[in-house]
């Protein structure tokens, strides 16, 4: 999640992963863009110990962004419950579902030259796993202190980053329903991602049309 819409332009924020999978593309010139980085979202998560997610081709490529959904349609990471509501309710996650995407901060890292925000949510930032939602739970949380996005730090060691839309999630008692669940079943977590993780990757796709 980014305040800054354009930080998840892959051209801006990841040329590295761009030029590999250009390589994959040129090799593969049949293959569309839209399928080719939703698949390569797929296997980086079952490559690093995450769920085997269901995928299917089918997504077509445009020439230009005329039909493409306007702007500020994203989630933006320093707001609070109602906005992550009303942002995946519009899309047709339930709160089960919001909160098992939201566990993908389980992996990677906030770059502040990408989105404004810096740190680590976990010490396996390369490795699936429920971790994240047994940090926000487990760990004291603090304003962090600094020249940069407010976000939050864990009190004990001040080394790891919530945002403010993560810590929404143990503001409010229907999320933090779900935030204890899989913070407590690793296996949970697995299975509702891997569902709702589908389910974002086939929005708007017409599968009959397309293949």
């Amino acid at each position: 999640m980014s305040v800054f819409e354009h930080y998840f332009d892959i051209d801006s924020t990841n040329p590295i992963t761009r030029e590999r999978l250009e390589s994959v593309h040129h090799a593969y010139p049949g293959l569309t863009y839209a399928d080719l980085y939703t698949l390569a979202g797929v296997v980086a998560i079952e490559r690093m110990g995450g769920p085997t997610i269901k995928w299917r081709y089918g997504r077509s490529d445009y020439e230009d962004g005329k039909k493409s959904p306007p702007d500020g349609r994203l989630p933006d990471a320093s707001q609070g419950v109602q906005h992550i509501r009303d942002i995946f309710y519009r899309m047709g996650f339930n709160d089960s579902e919001i909160v098992a995407l939201i566990g993908a901060h389980s992996l990677g890292r906030c770059h502040i030259d990408r989105s404004g925000y810096d740190g680590d949510w976990t010490t396996t930032p390369t490795a699936f796993s429920n971790e994240f939602f047994r940090f926000l739970l487990n760990e004291q949380w603090q304003e962090r202190h600094w020249n940069g996005s407010k976000q939050f730090e864990d009190v004990r060691t001040q080394s790891f980053l919530m945002l403010p839309t993560d810590m929404a999630l143990i503001q409010d008692p229907e999320f933090k329903k779900y935030v204890v669940e899989y913070a407590n079943d690793k296996d949970l977590f697995g299975k509702h991602f891997a569902a709702a993780f589908e389910k974002l990757l086939e929005l708007g796709v017409d599968f009959t049309k397309n293949g």
